[in-house]
């Protein structure tokens, strides 16, 4: 077996460090030509694979993600030319070839609008909500199909098989490749946001992958760059900022989650912080994110747990509630609410939120019935209802986070 030389070390980190920004562009070039996802994907993967041959011996290029767009072009051709029934694809690369200048000289806009373009692809409404996350993930942020399954709890084929039927119902419905325009860009956005979204969700949940947190913060950039007029785009990238900011407090030196009350603040990513508040401040109107945003706002900039201004959350929750209700904000309100006003107010709430069986099986709901039974003075069944929802969550950090706050109240 060879020793891995430095050069190795030094070229792996540069295909790591290029390739998440490349992959998506070169796919959204490639796909914006060819038409063809598998194509564009594969000629994508070759190109990093490529470069980690050709890199340790060669050095890094000077424009690294130039050569791995030339590579990835090139390598379209060749399969291209392979196929008789491809000569007009064939002819545009070959014009793109002569044509484009490549990532350090083609206009900003222009990069970065193949990119919009494949996420409102991928975004459709006709995909269920699902393959709209899986395909982002996929596509846009080059995670692999591996790391996806894991996410979702399913087996690699399994997503591999719905991945394909995703690429397949694009290409046979004919879904454009482009961001729509006039009416039909205020209709698909609202699905944009929220596979962003749910993709945010998916790193910060404790059991989450952080490296999707990162994503959806970097794609509601590129949408808020393109679309600055659109004031939920710039709401979500608050939301984003505010939670974000405290990713490096959850846990303790052991890895055990954390919560709220217990985090160090001064641990908590203040910049970003400023950033969500200058971003939130151009946001005009009171939609779903910007009211979340204004939610998060006032736990990220409150100096202590006691400090929080838990009225005007409650407030927040009560027109939240009212625009865009579900359990789970309802469930939110209720805590809120047992804040603002009392832990029997938060309790009453929290039973009319349940009454429906939505929740029953939801572990936040049950871990906020504890809570408020906590503060309302019955700590044993507190302890009690800790421990269900510990039974009920699947995630290890989740569990172990519920049952030591059982045995704080046990104590």
């Amino acid at each position: 077996m060879a020793d891995v030389t430095n050069a190795d070390v030094d070229a792996a980190a540069a295909v790591s460090a290029v390739g998440k920004d490349a992959f998506a562009r070169i796919v959204a070039t490639l796909i914006r030509v060819t038409g063809d996802w598998t194509l564009a994907e594969d000629c994508a993967q070759e190109a990093l694979t490529l470069a980690l041959e050709r890199w340790p011996k060669d050095g890094v290029p000077a424009n690294p993600g130039g050569w791995l767009m030339t590579a990835a072009r090139n390598r379209a051709i060749d399969v291209l030319r392979r196929v008789s029934t491809e000569r007009r694809k064939l002819r545009e690369l070959a014009a793109l070839a002569l044509t484009d200048p490549g990532p350090a000289t083609a206009r900003k806009e222009d990069v970065v609008d193949d990119r919009l373009r494949l996420i409102f692809t991928c975004c459709h409404p006709a995909l269920r909500l699902e393959a709209r996350v899986a395909l982002t993930l996929r596509t846009i942020c080059g995670v692999p199909t591996a790391d996806i399954a894991r996410a979702f709890l399913i087996s690699e084929s399994t997503m591999t098989r719905r991945l394909t039927r995703a690429k397949t119902k694009i290409a046979d419905a004919g879904i454009p490749y482009r961001v729509p325009a006039g009416p039909a860009l205020a209709e698909r956005l609202p699905g944009v946001l929220a596979v962003l979204y749910l993709l945010f969700t998916r790193g910060y949940d404790a059991g989450g992958e952080p490296a999707f947190a990162d994503e959806a913060i970097r794609l509601v950039r590129l949408l808020e760059q393109l679309m600055p007029d659109q004031p939920e785009i710039s709401a979500l990238q608050a939301l984003f900022l505010f939670q974000h900011s405290r990713r490096d407090a959850r846990r303790d030196a052991d890895g055990n989650l954390l919560t709220l009350d217990r985090q160090d603040r001064s641990r908590w990513d203040h910049a970003a912080i400023a950033e969500g508040l200058a971003v939130l401040a151009r946001t005009r109107q009171d939609g779903p994110y910007a009211l979340q945003a204004r939610i998060a706002a006032c736990h990220a900039t409150a100096a202590s747990a006691d400090a929080t201004d838990w009225r005007a959350i409650a407030t927040w929750y009560d027109e939240l509630a009212r625009i865009q209700p579900s359990p789970v904000i309802e469930l939110n309100r209720a805590v809120a609410h047992g804040y603002a006003h009392g832990p029997a107010a938060g309790l009453a709430l929290l039973a009319a939120a349940r009454a429906g069986g939505a929740l029953d099986d939801y572990p936040p709901a049950v871990a906020a019935e504890a809570d408020l039974t906590a503060r309302h003075g019955d700590r044993d069944r507190a302890a009690a209802l800790f421990r269900q929802a510990a039974d009920l969550s699947h995630v290890e950090t989740e569990r172990r986070a519920l049952l030591d706050r059982a045995d704080r109240l046990g104590s």
